[in-house]
Order: C-alpha cells, then sequence, then structure tokens
C-alpha cells in the first residue's frame, strides 16, 4: 500500500507541476477527481486483496479477479456520471481517465506479484 500512496502522490506533483507551468492542455480540469477516484479504488482493492490472501490462500485469483470487475464496473459508473452532467472535453476526460486506469492496475498488478514471488 504504501507504494501505492507513494505512487500516487508522484503523479499528483506531476499533475501540479504541469498545471502550474501551463502545461496542461492534456490534463482535463477534474483530473484530480480522477486520481482521487483510483487512490480511493486502490486502497479498497488493496483490502480485499489483503483479506483474500490472508484468510484462504486457494480462493485468491477469485478475490483477484472479484477485484479486477469490480473496479471495471465502478470505474464505467464514474464515467457515466460524468458524461451525464456533462463534460466540456469529454475525449480528453476519458483518455486521462483510461490512462490512469491502465497504470494503476499494472501497478497493482506488478505490487501483487512482488509479493506472491515473495511469498
Amino acid at each position: 500500500m504504501l507504494r501505492t500512496v507513494a505512487a500516487t502522490i508522484i503523479i499528483g506533483i506531476a499533475f501540479f507541476l504541469a498545471q502550474h507551468f501551463h502545461f496542461d492542455r492534456f490534463l482535463h480540469p477534474y483530473i484530480w477527481y480522477i486520481l482521487v477516484f483510483f487512490f480511493g479504488l486502490s486502497f479498497f482493492a488493496h483490502r480485499l486483496m489483503e483479506i483474500g490472501f490472508r484468510n484462504n490462500r486457494e480462493k485468491f485469483v477469485t478475490f483477484f479477479l472479484i477485484v479486477l470487475i469490480g473496479r471495471f464496473i465502478l470505474s464505467l459508473i464514474f464515467i457515466a456520471i460524468f458524461l451525464y452532467k456533462g463534460l466540456t472535453d469529454s475525449f480528453l476526460f476519458i483518455t486521462n481517465f483510461f490512462a490512469l486506469y491502465l497504470f494503476y492496475t499494472s501497478f497493482e498488478i506488478y505490487g501483487l506479484y512482488c509479493n506472491l514471488r515473495r511469498n
């Protein structure tokens, strides 16, 4: 979980610097909402994976697949809510969203892979 917090802080600093130095043409104004959403989703997924790994190791794969499906469904709901409210640049919003989606998903898979290899 510490790696996820560190990665989120680094991404947040990069977004802040991009906005401060006016390199934010590729960032949607709601990028902070997206970042907070993924941090919360990663925290929730990390807790579920700990439960799955601690209680019954045979059900770890089931927990992992449930977390991936849950992340995808919650992501679609998040996008639908913002699209329903109306966005100024929906393509940029979805592009930023899926870039962070892929980053967080690959980062968590790498973290789980390192934990599984160690155990």
